[in-house]
């Protein structure tokens, strides 16, 4: 993108209007990361918590050495729940493995259930193994969406020896947490993974059959399955 175009977006950012702001930020998707920065900063105290969930979210698909210290003063010192959340996420697609140790300290310690599952969710887009004994607590949380997030995270840190953990939800009367449960086993190769994953085969709702299959197919597929 020129340098004109740069200036046009920078001066729509600057607009009253949020509609203008917020189309602006949305063009920034066509910037490379290094120009798209400097834009994004613009907005990221907006007063629009709309705009800064966007701004917040850009940093983490926009990715520069700057963007890992911006996240983590979100995450840490931001009083509104939704953009800490805003905040984890982005963490989790920024793929940074620093982010590993604020994520589980937010999963434990946040006080809002939104933010936890946000970064439960990050905490499995990191692929670190070192998450699984936050994750195994937060099995037990109350919220459902939080048990959802922590099944689908185990099974996207490969964590084996999760499996007994993640079976208890295997009969879970929300279709959506048997849904995790199936998609999680598709990437832990056990017999009992197997085994289970034959039961929800036979589930009464059909996504959660469909993903059973689907991850059934995953560990046939595997060497030496």
């Amino acid at each position: 993108m020129n340098s004109a175009n740069l200036s046009y977006l920078s001066t729509q950012l600057e607009s009253e209007n949020t509609k203008d702001r917020m189309l602006a930020l949305a063009a920034l998707q066509h910037v490379p990361a290094a120009d798209a920065l400097p834009l994004i900063k613009k907005v990221l105290d907006d007063e629009s918590l709309q705009i800064r969930a966007m701004a917040i979210f850009a940093l983490g698909i926009k990715q520069t050495d700057e963007c890992y210290p911006l996240l983590l003063d979100i995450l840490t010192n931001e009083k509104d729940y939704s953009i800490r959340a805003t905040a984890a996420g982005a963490l989790g697609y920024l793929q940074d493995p620093r982010a590993f140790e604020p994520l589980v300290r937010t999963l434990y310690e946040d006080t809002d259930w939104l933010v936890r599952f946000s970064a439960a969710v990050s905490l499995g887009n990191l692929k670190d193994p070192r998450a699984y004994d936050a994750l195994i607590q937060a099995l037990d949380s109350q919220e459902v969406v939080l048990q959802q997030a922590a099944i689908s995270a185990l099974g996207e840190i490969k964590a084996v020896q999760a499996v007994e953990h993640i079976l208890r939800f295997v009969q879970s009367e929300d279709w959506l947490v048997r849904q995790r449960v199936a998609e999680a086993l598709g990437q832990l190769p056990s017999a009992k993974s197997l085994s289970a994953l034959r039961y929800l085969e036979k589930d009464s709702h059909t996504q959660v059959a469909q993903a059973a299959s689907y991850a059934i197919q995953q560990l046939l597929d595997q060497p030496g399955s």
